[in-house]
């Protein structure tokens, strides 16, 4: 959806804005996730190409079911391997991609029941 009510520049302190605003809903309907995209005021930044490790919320990881067939069908779509998909301790599969905006996110298969408060919990 559009926001661009005069409230929404009152909260960012940005003034007038126009921003597109998009929801996701957990699965267990408990929590949701906002992701914006800001229209107007145009962007003073651009952190998009910006590694892994720059400062600030430049990433977002979600965990998958099936990485790589998700993978798969991501990079037909546009989006981009930053490194490779590695196993951490048989917990988890893991890899980042860099969306057709250039956005960094990280996609996670659990391997089994174990988790990475028990690894490290045992390490």
């Amino acid at each position: 959806m559009k926001v661009e009510d005069e409230w929404a520049g009152r909260v960012t302190g940005l003034g007038t804005q126009s921003v597109e605003i998009a929801m996701m809903v957990t699965p267990d309907g408990h929590s949701r996730l906002e992701l914006s995209k800001f229209l107007t005021p145009a962007t003073i930044s651009d952190h998009r190409t910006a590694p892994v490790n720059s400062l600030g919320y430049l990433r977002i990881m979600f965990r998958v079911n099936n990485i790589e067939e998700l993978l798969s069908r991501l990079l037909k779509l546009g989006a981009e391997l930053v490194g490779e998909v590695v196993n951490y301790q048989n917990v988890y599969r893991l890899c980042y991609i860099r969306g057709t905006e250039g956005l960094l996110i990280g996609l996670a298969e659990q391997l089994g029941e174990q988790t990475t408060k028990d690894v490290l919990e045992n390490s």
